[in-house]
């Protein structure tokens, strides 16, 4: 038989003290931040400035174009034609008098076909805050009509208004009840000068 001490077989022993320091390394590890890695900043130079005359020369034909010619001063009810979309026409219309509106008349141009231009088309007619919904300038209002409509409602004008002419000759030429008739052998003797004009449409 041999003399050596059988040996205990089971688990190795486990070291309490060992264990625990295990945990607290590892709490500790959670609780520290992670770091943060910094980003490459950006090596490229910083864009140039534009050329000072450039930008004011584009700035110039802006102001231009929505202004119109500077000799004749600032007209702000001007609308640069470009601006306007084929087959419409525009025209300013009075919206109120002294602060007060007017819907009748409104009514009025809405049966005439006239509807108010979006200030969403033209931005740069109107500020940028204030949530406008349509182009005002000291009482008027800016507002669209299909071209072909206005240009029979001017032939419309015209005919009109020679009617009245027509009736005023006669008002002069017919004499009263008891007075002699104010005509020469059939000639009226009440001369009225008149000439018409055909009214310029423009083609832009």
């Amino acid at each position: 038989m041999s003399d050596e001490a059988p040996r205990r077989r089971g688990r190795p022993k486990v070291n309490k003290f060992q264990e625990a320091a295990k945990e607290v390394a590892a709490e500790k590890a959670a609780a520290e931040p992670v770091p943060v890695v910094e980003t490459r900043k950006d090596m490229r130079p910083p864009m140039r400035e534009e050329d000072p005359r450039v930008r004011a020369a584009r700035r110039a034909a802006e102001i231009r174009n929505h202004v119109g010619s500077l000799d004749e001063g600032t007209d702000e009810f001007f609308v640069p034609p470009g601006e306007i979309p084929d087959g419409w026409t525009y025209e300013w219309k009075r919206k109120s008098v002294f602060g007060k509106e007017d819907p009748a008349h409104q009514v009025a141009l809405a049966r005439m076909g006239w509807e108010p231009v979006p200030a969403s088309r033209h931005p740069s007619m109107m500020p940028d805050s204030g949530g406008y919904n349509t182009i005002e300038r000291k009482g008027m209002i800016l507002m669209e009509r299909p071209e072909e409509v206005t240009q029979e409602a001017r032939i419309a004008e015209q005919r009109r208004a020679r009617m009245q002419v027509r009736q005023k000759e006669e008002q002069l030429n017919s004499a009263p009840s008891g007075q002699f008739g104010r005509n020469n052998k059939d000639n009226s003797l009440v001369k009225v000068k008149k000439s018409y004009e055909a009214v310029p449409i423009p083609n832009d």
